[in-house]
């Protein structure tokens, strides 16, 4: 097989610290087919940069690089669009420089799917939630305990960290033109473009553990504004405008998850905001009863014993590799 059929897609921003895993785990892809690697770096401060020229300089046939000069990211530009746009390969995997693959055989396992299920348009699996210092197992990303399709209610409804980015796998020519509901929050791609793919055809999802997705990176937009409780409810703003938008582009097929998911991160701010007696009357009665027993517990130590739920939470930290199958 001549043609690339696969376009590897890789942001980078001030990763020298991990740049380098996320390329090598594309090297050790085993495949029958042929794949090129797109990285965009949104001007890199670090030694990112220069990590990724001596990566190109060695494989100048399979490393395609772009080398801003000014940041894209802080102009809300959808920067994946720069990889999107050139890519030549039928599919396009999904994995950002501080991430990266584990098994050897996932672009063929994903390759083999998607090819014998033209009407899949995302094939995703799960992932390993670990520590950008060390490597540590935080938490496992597994949205199902068996390989399934995933409904588009599900897809909108679990939000942005469903499964993690680095197992998405779609088809080139289903994200080419992209609706307005991309527009509202550009800072954030995975969450619209699952859904957008979902839209256009079926979501697999494969129950195996492929992918580790680094959390805890101060470089990421995520680390640095998330833990604000006031840019989390300007940002969680902008997604209720963005499901607003995407519920008149659907001619309100999916209303009703729409407003549960918009109903449940107002939920989940007034928790993090600590108004504990809220969450438990009016609108919001019914939407807590729908928590599972261990998220109500943290709220009740989180309300009344919150040195015991800090306590539990650094122990969770600790002790960090649990089986979780």
């Amino acid at each position: 097989m001549n043609d690339i059929l696969v376009s590897i897609s890789c942001l980078t921003y001030n990763h020298e610290r991990y740049i380098h895993d996320a390329i090598e785990s594309f090297f050790m892809q085993k495949t029958n087919f042929k794949y090129e690697i797109l990285i965009h770096d949104d001007a890199s401060s670090d030694r990112t940069v220069e990590i990724i020229k001596d990566y190109e300089k060695k494989y100048p046939d399979l490393i395609k690089p772009i080398y801003q000069t000014e940041n894209q990211f802080s102009k809300e530009i959808l920067v994946d669009e720069f990889n999107v746009k050139r890519a030549k390969g039928k599919y396009i995997a999904v994995c950002e420089g501080d991430d990266y693959w584990l098994d050897p055989y996932k672009l063929q396992k994903q390759v083999d799917f998607m090819e014998n299920h033209p009407e899949c348009s995302l094939c995703v699996h799960a992932g390993y939630v670990v520590s950008a210092k060390d490597k540590k197992i935080l938490r496992h990303n597994r949205p199902s305990r068996t390989s399934r399709y995933l409904q588009v209610e599900e897809v909108i409804g679990q939000g942005g960290d469903f499964f993690v980015t680095n197992s998405m796998f779609y088809r080139t020519q289903l994200d080419l033109e992209r609706p307005m509901f991309f527009q509202i929050v550009p800072n954030i791609t995975d969450y619209h473009l699952a859904i957008n793919l979902a839209l256009q055809g079926k979501v697999y999802y494969m129950d195996e553990f492929l992918s580790a997705w680094r959390n805890g990176d101060d470089a990421s937009w995520t680390s640095s504004n998330m833990h604000h409780i006031a840019k989390k409810r300007a940002h969680y703003r902008q997604i209720a405008e963005m499901l607003d938008e995407i519920n008149r582009y659907t001619n309100s097929q999916y209303e009703q998850v729409i407003k549960w998911k918009k109903d449940m991160t107002e939920l989940e701010l007034l928790i993090e905001e600590r108004k504990f007696k809220e969450v438990k009357k009016g609108m919001y009665k019914e939407l807590y009863s729908q928590l599972g027993l261990k998220r109500k517990a943290m709220i009740w130590m989180d309300e009344y014993s919150p040195a015991v739920s800090n306590f539990l939470r650094q122990a969770k930290r600790s002790f960090v590799k649990w089986n979780m199958t």
